[in-house]
C-alpha cells in the first residue's frame, strides 16, 4: 500500500466495515480515520451499534466484512482478527472494573508485570498525580468515590502507555455534575500526554466535552461525521439537528434561493439553499437564536421555564401555536402566561424541506 506523508499520521482506520451480532446486522459500511492525537467520539442512542463498534476495534468483536487496521497494518478482517491483548489498546468501562482486593496502585499497575518494583511504583505515582489521585496509592475502590474510581481506570489504561485508548460510555454512572468535569479533565490529560482515543457515549456533553471529531450514528451507520462546531450549526439532516443541541422546528417557506418566510417573519439565512421558491420548509430556532426584545412586536407566552443560574431557558408558545426557546440572561425573570417580546437572530440557520420523512428523535 502507498503511504502518503499524510497517512503517516494516521493511527486508526475503519474500511467500510460490516458487524453482525448473532446473524443480525448492527452496523453497516463504517468508514472513518483516527489521527495520532486526537480524540473521537461515537455518538448515537442506545441500540445504533457504536459499542459493537469499539469491540470490533478492541479485537472482541469479528467484522462481517471490511477491515480494521492499526498502524496501517490489518488487525481485522473477514478472515483474520489480531486478539485484543496483541493490539497495545487501553480501556476504559462503564463500571470501572477495578479489582476490590487491590489497592490503588496495584490497580494501577496490574498490567506492568514485566517491570520491577521501584520501576511499577514510580509509574503508578506518576499516574496517579496526574488525574489528581497523589497519595491515595494505599486505599481501596470501596473506599473512594465514584468519580475517583473512574480515574483510577483511567489511570491503569494509561500506564502500559498504550497507542490507543477506548472508553465505553465512561461516566455514564456518574451524578451530571461530575460527568461533564470529569469529561474535561481527561480531555486535557489525552491533550497534554497526546493520547489517542475513541469514547462512545450517548451524551452530547461528554462527546463535545473530550471529542476533535464526532461520527453521529443512526441505525448502525454514521450519519454526520464532523466536529462538534459543525454538528451543532450544520447538521446535514433531522436526524443529526434534533440529537445535537436543544431546538425547535417551526414551519416557513422559501421566498429567495437565502430567505425564509416563517411564523416569526422573514429570516435572511446564512447560506444559499438549492430548492426551488415556495418550498414548504422546517426552520430550526435554537435557545441562542431567540433574543429578548422587550420593545418588539413580535411577541411569545410563556409556558415554560428552567433556571440554570446565569440564564433561564424559557419555552415561548408563539400566536401560531408553536413552540419555540429561547435563553434570557436570568435576571430577565417573567412569569408563566406573561407575554414577552423576542427578536430572531439565527446567525447559522438550519431548514429542512418538508417532505424530508427523516424521522426525528430516537430509534
Amino acid at each position: 500500500m502507498n503511504q502518503t506523508a499524510a497517512d503517516d499520521n494516521i493511527l486508526l482506520e475503519l474500511r467500510r466495515v460490516d458487524l453482525d451480532v448473532e446473524g443480525e446486522p448492527v452496523a453497516r459500511a463504517l468508514s472513518f480515520r483516527v489521527r495520532r492525537g486526537q480524540t473521537v467520539c461515537l455518538l448515537g442512542p442506545s441500540g445504533c451499534g457504536k459499542t459493537t463498534t469499539l469491540r470490533a476495534i478492541a479485537g472482541f468483536q469479528p467484522v462481517a466484512s471490511g477491515e480494521i487496521l492499526l498502524n496501517d497494518r490489518v488487525v481485522s478482517s473477514p478472515d483474520w482478527l489480531t486478539p485484543p491483548e496483541q493490539r497495545q489498546l487501553g480501556m476504559v468501562f462503564q463500571d470501572h472494573a477495578l479489582f476490590p482486593h487491590l489497592n490503588v496502585a496495584d490497580n494501577v499497575t496490574f498490567g506492568l508485570r514485566k517491570l520491577g518494583r521501584a520501576q511499577r511504583e514510580g509509574r503508578a505515582r506518576e499516574l496517579l498525580a496526574l488525574v489528581q489521585l497523589d497519595g491515595m496509592e494505599e486505599r481501596f475502590p470501596h473506599e473512594l468515590s465514584g468519580g475517583q474510581q473512574q480515574r483510577v481506570a483511567l489511570a491503569r489504561a494509561l500506564a502500559p502507555e498504550p497507542e490507543l485508548v477506548l472508553l465505553d460510555e465512561p461516566f455514564s454512572s456518574l451524578d451530571v455534575d461530575l460527568r461533564e468535569g470529569l469529561a474535561n479533565q481527561v480531555h486535557e490529560i489525552f491533550r497534554e500526554r497526546g493520547v489517542t482515543a475513541v469514547l462512545v457515549t450517548h451524551d452530547q456533553n461528554e462527546a463535545f466535552a473530550m471529542a476533535d471529531q464526532i461520527g453521529i450514528m443512526r441505525e448502525g451507520q454514521i450519519v454526520q461525521w464532523d466536529t462538534p462546531y459543525n454538528l451543532y450549526h450544520e447538521p446535514v439532516d433531522r436526524f443529526v439537528a434534533d440529537f445535537i443541541g436543544h431546538g425547535r422546528f417551526i414551519n416557513g417557506r422559501l421566498l429567495d434561493h437565502d430567505l425564509l418566510d416563517t411564523e416569526v417573519g422573514v429570516i435572511q439565512g446564512n447560506r444559499a439553499y438549492g430548492w426551488p421558491a415556495g418550498t414548504e420548509v422546517d426552520v430550526l430556532l435554537r435557545p441562542d437564536d431567540v433574543l429578548p426584545a422587550p420593545e418588539s412586536e413580535l411577541r411569545a407566552r410563556v409556558v415554560k421555564k428552567a433556571f440554570t443560574g446565569a440564564e433561564t431557558i424559557y419555552t415561548l408558545r408563539l400566536e401560531s401555536g408553536s413552540e419555540i426557546l429561547s435563553l434570557f440572561p436570568s435576571h430577565h425573570d417573567h412569569a408563566i402566561d406573561e407575554q414577552v417580546g423576542i427578536h430572531i437572530d439565527a446567525q447559522h440557520l438550519v431548514a429542512f424541506p418538508r417532505d424530508d420523512g427523516l424521522a426525528s428523535g430516537e430509534d
